[in-house]
């Protein structure tokens, strides 16, 4: 028997899962006979899906056993992969459109417990200081150890004005730490843009959101109003993704017309193919096409891209494929390196499926699958190295799909701090605004713009290590 579920579109999502969810309702089009039935499992199923029912300390409902089982089938594949109930598919619906109630935070299910991927930009966890790598270990009093990443996210959700306790531990602290925050309503403005001195361009993008790429090119028609501008950054920190479109679109705005911006390999028809600078891949029903009506500097302005751990998936795609046609050059630290696509796949009752189907590559090949992208200009967050704490990428999660090129190598392995002792009340570092004055990798950025030397990172600095805080940087032409 065949079975067709109709393509919605592919997305790259770059929140995985968490309090936001930045993915578009997608599936694959496939046309395959059913697999057949592994009988000898079924039974072992069966039996264990009995002896259950029988012996279990309290009674169980059938619906919670049969979507534990799903959910665990698809938790045990990659990182990505996961069962949205009813609530999660909706939310992830509505993450799409950039309003959702929380705390503003990325997160991923790690090793029994969440972890951060990264805050959102003006948000209530950003501000608290939340970082990118952040191990949640308890919400209010009760501890993540265990707990279904759906779970976690509902918890954190809630009423604006509301009051949760998050318990973090952080790579670099001996105690955890206490961060009492507020709940808002999370409004996610995706593109900021201001003029720099100079007649450079500030352009930042938080997330890759349903009309991202239209409000791009908004800002680029507002910024060259007076003339063209003398360089643009393009910045994508912390970034996580979202949707392909968006990112394919963002790309087309410097790029030429015809141009790859990103191909995508997988098992199905549908997952083969290259997506292009061109309105068919970017515009999404009818409208006005924005590219169009840029004006030609912006494909020729000198550019520089910020990049760092938190720039995922669709930030990914962007950098990648900028730096592969010389468009720009990126500065920062490596990306994240989250290098697969997923297929949100509606089931009944208003369920679906997030699997990952197929793996992307840059214009030149590469895949940047647990090994991210590396940028010409390796600056870290300040001139003492990155802020304290493990700087989380795809390499660090468990079950994360190897990079087709890099199969031989070991994986890296996620920081543990599962142990530590609870009940610190240390108040973390304040966190660097991007885009401020006091921001060091838009100084680099700025100073090769302006042909001054880029301070380079020579080694990352540990806390207490003078020796490498005092030689952590070297210039660069």
């Amino acid at each position: 028997m065949n079975r067709k579920l109709k393509n919605l579109g592919l997305i790259a999502s770059g929140a995985l899962a968490g309090v936001l969810i930045s993915v578009a309702i997608s599936a694959i089009a496939q046309r395959e006979p059913r697999a057949t039935l592994p009988l000898d499992d079924l039974r072992q199923f069966s039996d264990v899906f009995g002896a259950i029912k029988k012996n279990y300390v309290e009674p169980v409902e059938d619906r919670k056993l049969f979507t534990s089982a799903i959910s665990g089938m698809l938790a045990g594949l990659d990182p990505h992969s996961s069962y949205l109930d009813a609530d999660a598919f909706n939310d992830l619906q509505v993450g799409t459109q950039g309003e959702f109630g929380g705390l503003g935070i990325e997160v991923n299910s790690e090793d029994g417990f969440v972890k951060v991927v990264s805050p959102i930009e003006d948000t209530p966890a950003a501000r608290a200081g939340i970082k990118s790598g952040d191990l949640i270990i308890k919400i209010d009093k009760e501890s993540t150890k265990g707990m279904s990443l759906n779970d976690a996210v509902k918890r954190m959700r809630g009423k604006p004005k509301t009051q949760i306790t998050l318990t973090v531990a952080r790579k670099g602290e001996t105690k955890p730490l206490i961060f009492v925050i507020v709940r808002e309503v999370i409004r996610v403005q995706s593109v900021k843009s201001k003029m720099l001195d100079g007649g450079i361009g500030y352009l930042r993008v938080t997330q890759f959101q349903e009309h991202t790429a239209e409000n791009v090119g908004k800002s680029l028609a507002t910024m060259t109003r007076g003339g063209a501008l003398k360089g643009l950054v393009l910045d994508l920190r912390n970034d996580p993704g979202g949707l392909l479109h968006s990112a394919i679109g963002v790309s087309a705005a410097f790029l030429p017309a015809g141009q790859v911006v990103v191909s995508t390999k997988g098992r199905t028809q549908d997952a083969q193919r290259e997506y292009i600078a061109s309105p068919e891949d970017y515009m999404r029903g009818a409208g006005d096409d924005f590219v169009r009506k840029l004006p030609a500097s912006v494909r020729t302005v000198p550019m520089v891209v910020l990049v760092n751990a938190g720039s995922a998936s669709a930030s990914e795609i962007v950098a990648g494929a900028l730096q592969d046609h010389k468009r720009a050059v990126l500065l920062g630290t490596q990306t994240f390196g989250k290098g697969s696509v997923q297929s949100i796949l509606p089931l009944a009752n208003n369920t679906a499926i997030k699997l990952t189907t197929a793996r992307y590559y840059t214009p030149s090949g590469r895949s940047i699958q647990a090994t991210g992208i590396v940028p010409d200009f390796v600056v870290e967050e300040t001139a003492n190295g990155d802020s304290p704490g493990f700087q989380l990428r795809e390499a660090d999660l468990g079950r994360h799909l190897l990079n087709e090129q890099e199969r031989a190598a070991a994986a890296s392995t996620a920081a543990q701090a599962a142990d530590q002792p609870h009940g610190s009340d240390k108040i973390p570092r304040k966190p660097v605004v991007f885009g401020s004055a006091d921001d060091y990798q838009l100084k680099q950025a700025l100073n090769y713009l302006t042909g001054k030397p880029v301070a380079v990172a020579q080694k990352v600095a540990e806390p207490g290590d003078a020796a490498a805080v005092a030689g952590a940087a070297k210039t660069k032409e």
